[in-house]
């Protein structure tokens, strides 16, 4: 019998690649494969396991050597057509038409990666032949239109006389980015730590700096840095790799080894010599409340793994919660109202940041010194071991769950890159853990964590400290500066010469690709599809002592219980309560431990202590049923503790520990203003269907912009009231946590459930019996109403959204979800994204009657929604040729087939359970899919027309935007 190391040798011999290095790789499950190829120089990493989520990512070292963002208008830009795909958006394409499972592209500080994932083995060959070719033939070098429109144009301003005005899909991203201060922070920090090294710029770029670059130099740094020899492709899963070797050799690797180039090096990293870099201030447009500063310290360089993995320890040990002891002594300082921290790993040299937010007077200078007197008593014998035992006990956990988002090769990929990138023999290092825990296990009680803190946080010669400081307005606005001095001394026929060029950029945007382009794109036919994938099937069990809802999925032997308390007792004015309920859980003492003991119980023991709030609404109706949910997780020796920690945290909790619930409000507060600036997006939609939807104004109440205004009361109000809120809190839990209305979902083996259900069963009788059915409060939804708000908030772009309740125009088909993919990659991508230089937009229609159109990052408001609403007369002349319409179904379909992880799995089908959506009916809809014509969606527009017409408008952004619209919006100062 051949060995299939052998075998995978003998087909890289064949295909010009020699096999480097074979190892197992235990965390994977499979044998890891490095190869070089000879003629090219290019680097390739075969992960073999058994995961039919296969994955192809190829990255290329990109040190930025300024702030015009150049790598990242690249990025967005190489995906903008290529030779052999001569189309305009062959990403969208693929979005639009194949199985993936993942596809993006990525900028990083020092590298740019294109990883794609597929179950279909023709589909992951059609996405790396137009990766392959967009990342090495782009048709960046023949059209420019492509650099101008992700990256930078001038525009003229319809006002008069005109005014010069910037534009870009890059630029108006950054300005979103950059409206956010943690990120601001971020780069700070990072050019103080660096001053020398490629980490002193903003790889994404800097507005100011994105007009700067040229459309010569653009090109220029294509050419040093996206060739063979500077690139890394790495494979995943169970791909045929024969098949992949021979095509990556005989299309792209071969023939690039003969293509003559200058000798152009890309850019260097460098390493930065320790520096100490203090009282460094940044002025920014904000709110003041947005005020923050950190700490940053180098934590070595890339290579040394186990330090590295002992500081992500450390630090979730020391600062990861609110009662970790240098949190906890930040916080009892009361000099900001928040505090965080993070290894900042996949660089060349991690750096540890501790961020405070919402500062107090005299925080930046006392943040150091507290941190110093605090670590040093941890060093000095302060540290209680059990706390790191416990971290090394979650992480272990987290790998094993291994549930990060992303399938996963793409994430095994990006691990990669965190050491392969700066060493040829660190290719496995950022995957491999087991043998760096047991280390640490052992070094542990060998002073090994002592030394840690004492190098990292007393002796260390490389740190640097910044502060962000909140104005009122930028004086000193350089693109303003730049666009008047542009302006000046521009000629009348220069003006002339912009419009025309804004004209033909344009007409290029608008124009479609030829049937021939088209053509060049693979693409996949129905047949391949395949049959429904099968999935474990749940059913409601009512012989155990709580009702469950049993889910069969495979876990690798960690159970999963979801409780659900119905909320039906509780009145609508108390859903705030209901939300502060489920951040206050689990992070404030109990009768039987305090605050610190149930986090170290919780790290220890459980995969997860969760708490919070939802709504399922049901598919046949407008009612909906509003659940409190108890969330644990744990590998099956702990499964008894996901009963007792969760159940003496929901009966026993005081709330009446006023600083330590005070902490956490406060930390809410400032959570949710930087959501509305980062994620307005959702935001504005879920206020908009508050408008009507009565499932919607219920989460608005308990996590919306309505908690967010009752949180502030609360926290103004705190002295006088926070007797009455403890009092409150405990009398709502009472009625919550009932022992006879609860529904147990569980995932694991048997005798989880077991141990679960017999360790309960020590609390069971400590359980209100107060039946919340038979309770005078009600749940009762007010009479609603359109409020038409627009929302400010310290950014420099806007989010919008449309909503319209779809069930006014018929019941669900799974027709919606192809219109939902034909609107969002079709008219949407090209009206608001293209045209109109929004970073992102879409459209989706729930089977729960929610349809909803979104812009992200967007320069524009009442243009924006002007195009939403145009999106119904373009559904009537819908007219894709047979292959494109084709590969929209193959997409639908592939969304519904996705792989989920068992977590996941379990959650959907937890709310198909609430909500009425059976199996059954998820066929109908699969089926709804495969059947759908391009009649189909012609025969739509007019229930698009009327949902547009009938549509709730909500914004949340920059002020001058909202002012400006004509849509007549009350506007309201969100966060002033």
């Amino acid at each position: 019998m051949v060995d299939l190391g052998d075998r995978i040798a003998e087909y890289a011999h064949k295909s010009g690649f020699q096999v480097v290095e074979s190892q197992k790789v235990h965390e994977i499950d499979g044998v890891a494969y490095r190869m070089v190829h000879t003629k090219s120089g290019a680097q390739l990493l075969f992960l073999q396991n058994e995961d039919n989520n296969k994955s192809f990512s190829i990255t290329f070292k990109t040190p930025a050597a300024d702030d015009t963002g150049v790598f990242h208008i690249l990025e967005h830009s190489v995906l903008c057509g290529s030779d052999k795909f001569p189309v305009k958006e062959p990403f969208v394409d693929l979005l639009k038409g194949s199985m993936q499972t993942f596809l993006n592209a990525m900028t990083f500080p020092d590298k740019t990666m294109y990883p794609v994932a597929s179950t279909n083995d023709q589909d992951l060959l059609n996405l790396m032949d137009v990766y392959m070719d967009a990342v090495f033939h782009p048709l960046i070098y023949k059209k420019k239109a492509i650099f101008e429109q992700e990256g930078w144009h001038f525009e003229l301003s319809d006002a008069q006389p005109a005014q010069l005005e910037y534009n870009g899909v890059v630029f108006n991203e950054m300005k979103g980015a950059l409206s956010d201060p943690d990120s601001v922070l971020y780069d700070t920090l990072s050019a103080a730590l660096f001053p020398d090294t490629t980490y002193r710029f903003e790889s994404g770029g800097i507005p100011a700096a994105i007009v700067d670059l040229t459309y010569e130099d653009f090109l220029e740094t294509h050419a040093r840095h996206y060739r063979p020899d500077n690139s890394y492709i790495i494979l995943y899963g169970n791909v045929d790799i024969e098949r992949i070797l021979t095509f990556l050799d005989l299309n792209y690797l071969s023939p690039l080894s003969e293509v003559e180039r200058k000798v152009l090096a890309p850019n260097p990293i460098g390493t930065q010599k320790p520096v100490i870099n203090t009282n460094v201030l940044r002025q920014m447009v904000t709110s003041p409340e947005n005020s923050c500063a950190a700490l940053g310290f180098v934590a070595g360089d890339f290579s040394d793994r186990e330090q590295l993995i002992a500081t992500d320890i450390l630090v979730d040990a020391l600062l990861g919660s609110n009662e970790a002891p240098l949190k906890r002594a930040i916080l009892d300082a009361q000099i900001a109202d928040d505090c965080i921290a993070y290894l900042e790993d996949g660089i060349a040299q991690p750096f540890v940041m501790l961020e405070i937010k919402g500062l107090r007077e005299g925080a930046v200078e006392r943040f150091g010194s507290i941190l110093r007197k605090s670590a040093q008593a941890l060093a000095s014998g302060g540290l209680d071991h059990e706390l790191i035992e416990a971290s090394l006990s979650h992480a272990e956990f987290v790998m094993r769950e291994h549930n990060m988002g992303y399938a996963d090769g793409v994430v095994y990929s990006i691990a990669v890159m965190s050491g392969w990138l700066y060493d040829d023999d660190m290719a496995l290092d950022n995957i491999r853990f087991e043998a760096a825990f047991a280390s640490l296990r052992e070094k542990l009680e060998h002073g090994y964590f002592e030394e840690l803190i004492s190098r990292l946080f007393l002796t260390n010669n490389h740190y640097a400290q910044v502060e962000i400081v909140p104005v009122q307005d930028n004086e000193d606005d350089v693109l303003r500066e730049k666009l008047q001095k542009y302006q000046a001394a521009m000629e009348d026929d220069g003006l002339q010469a912009i419009a025309n060029n804004v004209a033909s950029l344009r007409l290029a945007q608008q124009s479609s690709d030829t049937p021939e382009a088209l053509s060049t794109l693979p693409r996949l036919n129905i047949s391949q599809i395949g049959i429904v994938p099968p999935e474990p099937k749940f059913e409601l069990d009512t012989s155990t002592s709580i009702a469950c809802l049993r889910h069969h999925i495979p876990s690798h032997g960690i159970a999963y219980f979801y409780r659900y308390f119905p909320l039906d007792g509780i009145s609508f004015d108390e859903l705030p309560y209901v939300g502060l309920l489920s951040m206050l859980l689990g992070k404030l003492d109990t009768s039987a431990h305090t605050a610190a003991e149930i986090d170290l119980l919780s790290q220890a023991k459980l995969g997860n202590l969760n708490f919070f709030a939802e709504v399922h609404e049901h598919i046949a109706d407008n009612n909906f049923s509003a659940k409190f949910v108890v969330f644990t997780s744990a590998l099956a020796q702990n499964c008894s503790y996901a009963a007792s920690i969760a159940d003496e945290v929901m009966l026993h909790t005081n709330f009446h520990t006023y600083e330590k619930l005070r902490d956490i409000l406060m930390q809410k507060r400032v959570a949710m203003e930087q959501g509305f600036a980062s994620a307005g997006n959702a935001v504005a939609s879920r206020r908009a269907a508050s408008y009507y939807l009565p499932a919607a104004c219920v989460r608005e109440q308990f996590s919306g912009i309505d908690f967010y205004r009752f949180l502030k009361e609360q926290i103004e109000n705190f002295e006088e009231n926070k007797e009455t809120l403890a009092n409150k809190l405990h009398e709502i839990a009472r009625r919550i946590f009932t022992g006879n209305n609860c529904l147990l979902s569980f995932n694991g083996e048997d005798a989880d459930l077991d141990n679960f259900l017999n360790a309960h069963k020590e609390f069971e009788a400590q359980f209100s019996d107060v039946n919340s059915a038979s309770s005078e409060a009600r749940l009762r939804v007010p009479n609603l109403v359109d409020k038409h708000e627009a929302f400010i908030v310290p950014s420099d772009v806007s989010y919008t959204a449309l909503v319209a309740d779809r069930r006014q125009v018929g019941e669900y088909s799974g027709v919606w979800s192809v219109i939902s993919r034909v609107l969002t990659y079709g008219y949407l991508w090209q009206e608001v994204r293209v045209l109109g230089g929004a970073y992102g937009t879409g459209f989706s229609s729930t089977i729960t009657g929610l349809s909803s159109f979104t812009s992200y990052r967007d320069p524009h408001l009442d243009e924006t929604v002007q195009r939403f609403k145009g999106c119904a007369s373009w559904l009537a002349e819908f007219a894709p040729n047979e292959e494109e319409f084709t590969g929209f179904i193959v997409s639908s379909v592939a969304g519904m087939d996705a792989p989920l992880k068992p977590r996941e799995l379990m959650r959907r089908q937890d709310g198909m359970y609430f909500s009425g959506y059976t199996p059954e009916l998820r066929a109908r809809s699969r089926c709804q899919i495969l059947e759908c014509t391009v009649e189909d969606i012609r025969a739509f527009s007019s229930a698009m027309e009327r949902l547009c017409q009938s549509g709730h408008v909500c914004s949340v952004g920059n002020r001058d935007i909202l002012k400006s619209s004509k849509l007549e919006f009350e506007l309201v100062d969100l966060i002033g």
